[in-house]
């Protein structure tokens, strides 16, 4: 593996903790009306489920 090039697990945990942060943010975001938490949360969100997707797509190339 190359230098600076992460894992297809690596890939999908910081995904998978990207939603999750992003979704307590979204909350927090609601709970107390911040629309640019919501918003930020919603993101974070996004980029889990991107990294997610790309870790699930380097396993179909190995």
């Amino acid at each position: 593996m190359g230098r600076g090039r992460k894992s297809s697990g690596q890939d999908k945990n910081e995904g998978t903790m990207d939603k999750l942060k992003g979704r307590a943010k979204e909350a927090a975001g609601a709970v107390s009306g911040n629309k640019a938490t919501k918003s930020e949360g919603r993101s974070d969100q996004r980029r889990g489920t991107a990294k997610e997707k790309k870790g699930k797509l380097k396993d179909l190339f190995k």
